[in-house]
């Protein structure tokens, strides 16, 4: 978790395209630079418009080199799909927190017949992952009339990441959305807070530290 002596906390956020990944990371990035951290922001782009893979780093602190991270560098995978969740999970750390929407999209592969999508991904990664967190975000934002606001209720269990529960998320919401939106958006963002509150982080007891 350090970058030269320099304590870094780096967030990864991997989904396909339209899932507001890259808004997600946005509004992560300015509610740490609100909190006067030095913060840095990348997108790695698939196939989006083909439901392909689009991937955001974003890291803080007191400077930040790099936002691109290592394997095994980075404190928490929010992924927005349980097949990325798989892909990317050898870039977090040991002791990391990973969370996963509960969510099947099939990417081009399965859906020409060249592939089957994982079924026993999630369960892997349980037995895996030192800390896990599992919502259905799509669910919840279905819920409240609004499949777009996912990425809010992902963003919304994030913020209760140690570290992070000081920054000014909704003030952050309300600047980066647009107005029509940000009444939901912040409700969705508040569930996310709940989710993670009631469920808590499923911690792995066979991995080191815990």
């Amino acid at each position: 978790m350090s970058d030269t002596a320099v304590i870094t906390t780096r967030i990864m956020l991997a989904g396909v395209g339209g899932q507001g990944t890259i808004l997600a990371a946005k509004i992560i990035s300015e509610a740490a630079a609100a909190a006067g951290l030095d913060v840095k922001m990348s997108e790695i782009h698939g196939m989006s418009q083909r439901g392909g893979s689009v991937v955001s780093h974003v890291a803080f602190g007191s400077q930040v080199f790099s936002p691109l991270p290592d394997l095994k560098t980075v404190d928490c995978l929010v992924a927005f799909e349980k097949l990325e969740a798989i892909r990317q999970y050898g870039y977090l750390k040991q002791e990391g927190l990973l969370i996963v929407n509960d969510l099947e999209i099939a990417p081009m592969p399965v859906l020409s017949g060249f592939a089957d999508y994982p079924q026993d991904g999630l369960k892997q990664l349980k037995e895996t992952a030192g800390r896990i967190l599992v919502l259905d975000a799509a669910g919840e934002a279905r819920n409240i009339g609004m499949l777009q606001v996912q990425n809010l209720i992902l963003i919304g269990a994030l913020s209760t990441f140690p570290g992070l529960e000081t920054f000014p998320w909704e003030e952050t919401i309300k600047k980066t959305v647009r107005t029509q939106f940000a009444e939901i958006n912040l409700k969705a963002f508040q569930i996310g807070k709940d989710l993670a509150a009631e469920t808590g982080h499923e911690v792995n007891r066979n991995q080191h530290g815990f």
